[in-house]
């Protein structure tokens, strides 16, 4: 093993932030693409904070939660709500939240009554099964929402 690889197995996650935590806000437009864009933005800045790369296969398995995560929310937004106006990550070291907002006040709604074997409508069940928190509120002084996941930094 060479002594990067070192490293990167034995580095903490999220050792790149500082004391305080760190916030990262992507406004990522309309058209075509945002959902990448969003995970790219996401996948930044776990390479920032010391998440990504990783040889740890349970840390690499929390990344790919947390990108699927943002895939999700951001996918709702793009599909119920006109598009998001802006993900926001903030992270500390000892939890990562993810923030999708968007226009439209509706609530997110899970599926009820959820049928796996069904095409479409497995997001948010998908998203409760791989955080330890998520839910909604509105925006403070202008119309729209904010749907949130926390994940709790290992």
């Amino acid at each position: 093993m060479s002594i990067s690889e070192y490293r990167t197995m034995s580095r903490p996650v999220l050792s790149g932030l500082p004391a305080t935590g760190q916030t990262r806000r992507l406004t990522p437009g309309g058209g075509p693409g945002v959902v990448g864009r969003c995970r790219d933005h996401a996948r930044s800045a776990l390479e920032d904070w010391g998440w990504l790369p990783t040889t740890d296969p349970d840390q690499q398995a929390r990344a790919d939660d947390v990108l699927l995560v943002v895939s999700e929310l951001v996918t709702n937004a793009c599909r119920y709500a006109g598009g998001p106006d802006q993900l926001v990550l903030s992270a500390t070291a000892h939890l990562l939240r993810i923030e999708v907002l968007d226009g439209s006040d509706a609530p997110p709604r899970p599926r009820v009554p959820h049928a796996p074997g069904q095409l479409g409508g497995h997001g948010l069940h998908a998203v409760a099964l791989l955080v330890g928190r998520w839910g909604h509120a509105p925006l403070a002084g202008r119309p729209g929402k904010v749907v949130w996941a926390e994940f709790d930094v290992p």
